[in-house]
Order: C-alpha cells, then structure tokens, then sequence
C-alpha cells in the first residue's frame, strides 16, 4: 500500500474528515432531491437537463476504473492507454447521430425494451441477462479501483474499503434513483475532473514536466500505439461505441430528457468532457513510471499524493471518491432497472407503489453482490473493455435491427446473442488465444449466426 505523505496521525485524521464531510453532504443532496416516484426513479420523469446527462452518460467513461485503469494501463503501456478515455469522446457523438433520437422517441428507457419492439419477448429477455452480467462485472471493477484508492488515502483494508463503496454508493441510488443520481453525479463530476488536474499538475511539477519523461522513459512511451498495439486500440474504439450504443445507463440516461433534441446534445456534451481526461489519465500514469519504476502499477495515480500537503491530498481523496461513487451508482441503478423492468414487473405486475418499493429493496442486493468477486478479478483495463465487449453484441444486433431489418430474425438475433457471450467469455478467459482480442469475437458473432439462420434457417429467409 502506498504511505501518504501527509500520513501520521493529524494528516490521516484530517483527510479522513475531509473524505467523511464529503460523504455526508452528498448524502443529504441525495435526501433531498430523491426520487418520490417509479418514474422519477427510473428516468428522472423526463425532465433531465441535457447537460446532466452528458454528464451523467460519461461519469462511468471516466469513472474509478477508467481513472485509476487507464492510469495504470499507461504506468505499463504508454500514453496509448488514453485511447481507452479518447475513444469514447468519438463514440457519444456517434451515437448521438444515429440512434440517440430513435431511442428517445420508442418510449422506452431499457435496452432490451427497444430489443423487445424488434425481435420479442425472448430476445429482451437475453439481452437483459447479458447486460446484467455485463454490468455486475462494470461494478466489479470499480469495486477493485475503488477500494485501492480508498484503502490508500484511509489507511484501511481493502475488504473494508470495498465495502465502505458498497454501502455509500448504494444508499446513493438505491434511495435517490435517477433523479437524485444525476444531480449528485454533478457534484461529483466537477469534485473529480478538479482532483485529476491537480494529480495531473503535481506529476508534471515532480518530474519536471513531459520533457524529461521523453527523454528517459523507451520512446514507445509516447507512440500512438505504445505497447498495447493498433489492434487493442482498435478494439477500444469498436468497445466503447458499442457500449455506448447499448448500455442500459446509457439508454436510460437520455430517456430522461426532456425532448430528443435534448438527448442528442447530451451526447455531444459526454463526448466533449471525455476528451481533456483521457489526456490528463495517460499523462498520469507515464509519469508514475518515470519517477516510481517499481511502484505496483495498481497505485501509478494514488501515488502522487504522498508528494502532496495534507488539504490537497484531502481533495484528491475526495475527488477519488466522487469518482467511484459516481460510477458504481450509475450502474447499479441501470441493474435495478433492468432487474425490475424486464422480470419482477412482467411477473408480479405490481401497483406503482410496490413496484418503487421492490425497487429499493432489490437495489440494495445489487449494490451487496460486486463484493463477492471483488478480489477474484484480473486487470482493471482487461476486466472493462471484456465488460464492453459483452454490450458490443447487443449493439450489433440492435443496429441490425434498425438499420438491416431485412436481413436478421427474431431467431437468428437469440441465438447470435447467445453465441457471442458464450464465445467472448470464453476467449477472454483463455487470455485473447492467437493475439485476438475478445472485442473481435463479440463484433463478429452475432452477425455470422444472424447470416448463417437467414440462410440456413426454416424458408431460408427473415423471421417476422
């Protein structure tokens, strides 16, 4: 574990406080702008500003996984880990151009419910499954970063970090919803990017800026591939905009606009804030190489704030907080929603008002279960883009459904999906055979099995 070396008793005590106020005045924000409603809960009642959603949309893009992965990713590979944060900043516009408005105007705030509207009940039902899957394994890794950077700057266990984020981030939305969500998610966008730019500004004043690092570190460091590739960078393209085309926060984000307008600048707006931070993230990290080359890569961001005074350190912990917060809130939120939307309400059918009860209470599991695998997972930025790979599939079939729906069936879509998840997983698992990422086998799964039932399949053509 990294020593703050504001640490001793009155540093550590200080920033603790600092971390602890932070906690609470988010808290009460939460209290007070909770939602009150099932559809205050689920979509804001379509009343979102689009910046609180652009905001909102990039908050799990540049949340504690990608802050403190990417900055590792490039402690070990080069300023080319940016590509990770940069790559989103192209796919939030692309997806406000070609399906932002669709979305928004099919009325429904589930991916698997705009699914639902092409290829039926039993495809929503896959696609909800592999997104639950896809999402508990996001929330995973922000357990993972999120404890590395809380265990560092509190000076406790990881097991008790981990589970100091499982129960403020669930009170959080479990409680709030997405109407509180959004606007806490504000605050702590604002409290990260500020605790970013202050790692940021210490690392360039410790190692005497980029130009020192240019000279010392393998020149590699500062290609636009490094030692991660043109195919994994390609692969972090094809990921993030087909997790963003898919993503249930995503989707249920900008259904809570106030028009479709609305949803495409939100999208606009994500893009740009994601662009100044995947910089800044890679900067971090090649910085902690040069200065700690023996330093576990897992603490290349958090390490920088020994180096600090005790406030600064304060507000960088705080700012790392706000970070994971903001990210394991969002998605736990999209979990409940799917959990709720696609199983509990098509089986119990229940009032408005027990279905915002059950709500909650399924929340709080959700928000428990990360814990579970926490310590089992492998690298951070492996862990998310597999993450991004599992959604990818779904994007391939909603495109194909939008765009070609000549071309695919309910069956082929099912079992394309099915396929791509069991193939991706396990690709991931056998560590990429051949060089290949998983990204490719999610990308082109769904469409080979979509092609080979519309050939082969019963009257060799489209299932309506």
């Amino acid at each position: 574990m990294v020593i703050l070396g504001a640490a001793g008793y009155t540093g550590t005590t200080i920033i603790v406080a600092m971390v602890v106020a932070y906690i609470a005045l988010t808290g009460w924000l939460t209290a007070r702008t909770r939602s009150r409603t099932a559809s205050e809960f689920m979509v804001g009642a379509r009343t979102m500003p689009a910046v609180v959603v652009g905001v909102l949309m990039v908050s799990e893009f540049v949340g504690a996984k990608s802050t403190v992965g990417t900055a590792q990713a490039a402690f070990e590979s080069g300023m080319a880990a940016s590509w990770a944060v940069l790559s989103a900043a192209i796919g939030f516009p692309i997806f406000g151009l070609l399906l932002a408005r669709r979305l928004y105007n099919s009325g429904e705030y589930t991916i698997s419910g705009a699914i639902f509207q092409r290829y039926g009940r039993a495809t929503q039902m896959i696609v909800s499954l592999i997104m639950i899957y896809a999402l508990l394994l996001v929330n995973v890794g922000n357990y993972i970063s999120g404890a590395a950077a809380i265990a560092t700057v509190l000076q406790v266990s990881l097991p008790m970090a981990a589970f100091v984020i499982a129960a403020v981030s669930t009170f959080y939305f479990a409680f709030g919803g997405m109407k509180s969500v959004a606007y806490v998610t504000l605050l702590h966008s604002a409290v990260k990017y500020l605790g970013v730019l202050v790692v940021l500004a210490v690392a360039l004043k410790l190692s005497g800026g980029v130009a020192p690092m240019v000279a010392t570190l393998p020149p590699w460091y500062f290609t636009w591939d490094g030692a991660i590739g043109a195919p994994t960078i390609v692969a972090f393209f094809i990921g993030n905009v087909g997790a963003i085309f898919s993503t249930q926060y995503i989707i249920q984000a900008i259904s809570s606009t106030r028009s479709a307008n609305a949803a495409r600048r939100a999208t606009f707006i994500a893009g740009w804030l994601a662009l100044p931070v995947g910089i800044a993230l890679g900067l971090i990290g090649v910085a902690a190489r040069y200065l700690y080359p023996d330093l576990p890569s897992l603490y290349a961001l958090p390490v920088f704030m020994q180096s600090m005074n005790v406030y600064l350190a304060g507000f960088v912990a705080v700012s790392l907080v706000a970070a994971i917060f903001a990210g394991v809130s969002t998605v736990s939120l999209a979990i409940a929603s799917l959990v709720v939307r696609d199983f509990y309400v098509p089986l119990c059918q229940p009032s408005p008002e027990r279905e915002f009860r059950a709500t909650r209470w399924m929340a709080l599991a959700i928000g428990l279960v990360p814990l579970v695998f926490v310590f089992f997972a492998p690298g951070l930025l492996q862990l998310s883009f597999f993450t991004r790979a599992l959604r990818l599939s779904i994007s391939v079939v909603a495109v194909i459904g939008l765009y070609l729906p000549w071309f695919g069936g309910r069956r082929g879509a099912m079992w394309g999906l099915l396929a791509s998840s069991v193939a991706t997983t396990v690709w991931y698992l056998l560590g990429d055979p051949w060089g290949i990422d998983n990204m490719y086998i999610a990308l082109v799964t769904p469409a080979i099995v979509i092609l080979v039932e519309r050939v082969l399949g019963p009257g060799g053509g489209v299932k309506q």
